[in-house]
């Protein structure tokens, strides 16, 4: 059975069985430090205490990244670092950590490397000075199971709340950007949706404007047959890569209005201030010889419609 394969089944078994998030085991009080280990039948995350070392933000990163990779002195519970893996580097930089693991990495079962990526985004997300987590392979992005970079984590795209899933559900509202009847204008449109939490919100929102507005007087902006290649954040800087099949736009709607209902949906849901557009990961494109997409690109109401 192939790896994607097993990755897909071993998620769908998790959504009915693991807990999310930390359990208890030398609890810690609230504002208190902690580290999320992993029982010993490999099935859950436990939050023992943990008394925070360092004097600023690179030592403690360091301290914490040293405690997960050192086994606990309970026999309840173990290091969620399988022993060959190690953190080849890291870096911190406007509260964004990347860390380079070795290609160990590669070889995690999917139950292991879910509980992996929980106890570490969650363990290192405590400190004030880190809001993100993007995990690497040598110097790779990690990956999906179809292939689709992961990017940048947060310790809420993870349920935390005991007796809840790992892979969970939930329930959202998103202000998406759409074309009005005659092309020339951006009208919005609010919507529930329901998502994978550990989908990030900035790719949830790409796929629902793919998926283009439910109402009448509204007409989607992004081709149906496009292809997203992956959907990233790094430096507030949200970046969308899609195949050649966005360049194929058929409906009369003026190339700004395309370019700009897909910024301002991300710039208004996500946590990015700019959006750069790529194209078959290449952003030397001007889209339709109109808008310039060699450079990330910021919020722009004025072409917002306005209401009666």
């Amino acid at each position: 059975m192939s790896r994607k394969r097993c990755y897909t089944i071993v998620c769908i078994l998790l959504c009915l069985s693991l807990l999310a998030g930390c359990r208890k085991g030398k609890e810690p009080e609230e504002g208190e430090s902690f580290i999320c280990y992993v029982n010993t039948e490999d099935t859950a995350l436990v939050k023992e205490k943990y008394e925070m070392k360092g004097e600023n933000a690179e030592e403690k990163v360091q301290n914490l990244l040293n405690a997960m990779q050192k086994e606990p002195d309970s026999i309840e519970y173990k290091s969620v670092f399988p022993e060959k893996l190690k953190i080849q580097d890291w870096t911190l930089s406007d509260k964004k950590l990347e860390i380079h693991f070795n290609s160990t990495y590669e070889k995690l079962s999917a139950t292991k490397e879910v509980l992996l990526k929980a106890a570490v985004v969650q363990t290192l997300s405590q400190l004030s000075e880190v809001e993100y987590v993007c995990f690497f392979i040598e110097n790779s992005p990690l990956t999906d199971n179809l292939g689709k970079e992961v990017g940048y984590m947060r310790a809420e795209d993870f349920v935390q709340n005991t007796g809840s899933l790992l892979y969970s559900y939930q329930v959202g509202e998103l202000k998406l950007y759409f074309a009005n009847e005659q092309g020339n204008a951006m009208i919005t449109e609010n919507i529930s949706v329901r998502y994978n939490s550990n989908t990030s919100i900035e790719k949830l929102i790409v796929e629902q404007l793919l998926k283009g507005p439910s109402k009448e007087g509204m007409y989607p902006v992004i081709p149906p047959e496009t292809k997203v290649l992956g959907v990233s954040v790094k430096d507030n800087v949200c970046y969308v890569n899609l195949d050649e099949g966005f360049l194929n736009n058929t409906y009369t709607i003026d190339p700004k209005i395309t370019i700009y209902a897909i910024v301002n949906s991300i710039v208004d849901g996500g946590a990015s201030s700019q959006v750069q557009i790529l194209v078959n990961g290449e952003s030397d494109i001007t889209y339709m010889g109109t808008v310039d997409l060699s450079k990330p690109l910021s919020r722009d109401q004025n072409l917002v419609e306005e209401k009666e």
